[in-house]
Formats: structure tokens, sequence, C-alpha cells
């Protein structure tokens, strides 16, 4: 019988990059929704950004600790994800999102699917 083979190479896993934010309490629905969709417009400018998805939190269980919106961008591999964080597009982004920014919460990890 054949054991199935697991990954061992990190490069070979995609990297899901979960970011949740809480925006100042004077910011207004349309700075936020104009920021939405310059975060969605980062996957067709950046090399290696597979997907990205979120949105703002509907969460019945109240354990958000204040953070209003979650969004979760997929990489195609390490390589990907380094590129993207110093990428003049994404420093673009926080250079818009940083005026309407309470809090920020970034966490990573490697998926094999």
């Amino acid at each position: 019988m054949n054991k199935p083979h697991l990954k061992t190479n990190k490069t070979n896993n995609l990297i899901q990059h979960i970011v949740c934010f809480k925006f100042l309490t004077n910011t207004s629905s349309d700075e936020v929704k104009l920021l939405e969709q310059s975060f969605f417009a980062l996957r067709d400018k950046i090399p290696g950004v597979l997907k990205i998805d979120g949105g703002k939190n509907n969460s019945p269980e109240n354990l958000n600790k204040g953070l209003t919106h979650c969004f979760i961008i997929t990489f195609k591999d390490e390589d990907a994800r380094a590129n993207y964080l110093p990428h003049p597009q994404h420093k673009e982004f926080v250079t818009q999102l940083k005026p309407i920014l309470e809090d920020v919460f970034v966490i990573d990890f490697s998926s094999q699917n």
C-alpha cells in the first residue's frame, strides 16, 4: 500500500494572507467602498496574486475585537508574497489606507489547496 506523498517544498504551497481592518469612526462608507475597490484591483496589478476576497464583518458572534473588514489574499507561493509586500501598487494602496485606518491585523499561513 502506497502512502500519500506530502508536499514538503514550501515554495509550492499557496500562501493565504489574511488582513483585517478597523477604520476610523469618521470614515465614510464611500471611502471604505473606494478602498475595497482599490484592494480588489491589486489582483490584476501584481503578479502571483491568485485571488482577493473579503468584505465587511457580518458574524453574529461579536468576536471581531472591533475589526470591521476582513480580506484574504491567495498568493501562488512564498515568492509571490515576497514580491507583493514591497510592490509599488501595494505601497500605493497602503498610502491610500493609512489616513482612514485605526487598526489592522495580519496573519498568513501556507495552504496546500
